[in-house]
């Protein structure tokens, strides 16, 4: 039986050139989501959170591959913004807002879901489990590089994408979304590959 791979089905989106920004048009993508507030860094339900996403896509992973679909688990994935944007700056990190998502392959149900949760919630104990939900997110047209480096550093990566966003007749929109293709736990930081992406429209101006 083949794996199905979303980093490689949808690799204009999973692996673009680093050091370049590109203007791509996502589809409609299946997630499951979860959402929280505050530093990322300091904040524990930032990792309950992920743990409980991973929890629950091994789950939807093992009982898909059962029914003849198996699936390589998705990377984690981050859209951020601020109710103000004026804040949204890495100094700023307190009053950010956050969803965590990892994406699903498009034969994946809200039915397998649902039952792939309640075999999580009996065998294991994750807090942020009943905060997980199902949802297909369509992101459209956006900016995006692929930035090798430490988080903290994505800074001036992340204001020359908009600059060039705005070079090309392109206003900003929605939230920021980052793809973390790296393990922070096993590789070091300068190593650590991030597809940064911002949803765009055209200018009215």
């Amino acid at each position: 039986m083949s794996k199905f791979d979303l980093k490689k089905e949808m690799s204009e989106f999973y692996s673009p050139p680093k050091g370049k920004f590109t203007i791509v048009d996502v589809p409609p993508i299946n997630f499951i989501m979860g959402d929280g507030a505050g530093n990322p860094n300091h904040n524990p339900q930032f990792q309950q959170i992920t743990e409980a996403l991973y929890g629950l896509a091994y789950t939807i992973k093992f009982k898909s591959k059962a029914l003849g679909n198996d699936f390589v688990v998705a990377p984690l994935e981050g859209l951020w913004w601020a109710e103000d944007m004026d804040v949204f700056t890495l100094e700023r990190k307190d009053d950010w807002l956050w969803t965590l998502v990892m994406a699903l392959p498009n034969w994946v149900t809200s039915e397998l879901v649902a039952e792939a949760h309640q075999e999580v919630a009996r065998k294991k104990d994750l807090p942020a489990l009943s905060q997980l939900r199902f949802e297909t997110y369509h992101e459209g047209l956006a900016v995006q590089s692929m930035y090798l480096g430490a988080y903290a550093d994505e800074g001036p990566t992340i204001a020359a994408l908009h600059q060039f966003a705005k070079e090309q007749g392109y206003a900003l929109r929605g939230k920021h979304h980052e793809i973390y293709l790296g393990d922070p736990r096993r590789t070091a930081p300068e190593k650590l590959k991030t597809v940064i992406r911002q949803p765009i429209q055209k200018s009215a101006s």
